[in-house]
């Protein structure tokens, strides 16, 4: 089914691009909008494996939304305390 093909590629495409903004560290905004991807990617992946009775897939995004959410929260919503590093 073609759906189920765009929303696999996309889940693929956005998840890759989601990881390098996380792991290149330029800073908050940037890491967060990386966890944006990654919830994207993961709802992407949770139809794709619905639609298909993928049962592992859609357990395993079901995971990974629920830690790409908190990301969301900890890099974009939440404020941070100014601390020291001493």
């Amino acid at each position: 089914m073609i759906l189920i093909d765009i929303l696999k590629w996309s889940a693929s495409i956005s998840g890759i691009i989601a990881c390098l903004m996380v792991s290149l560290d330029l800073g908050r905004r940037i890491i967060g909008w990386g966890f944006v991807l990654f919830v994207g990617s993961s709802i992407c992946w949770i139809t794709g494996a619905l639609m298909t009775k993928d049962e592992p897939l859609w357990t395993q995004n079901m995971v990974l939304f629920g830690i790409n959410c908190f990301g969301v929260y900890r890099y974009l919503i939440r404020k941070r305390k100014p601390r020291d590093d001493d």
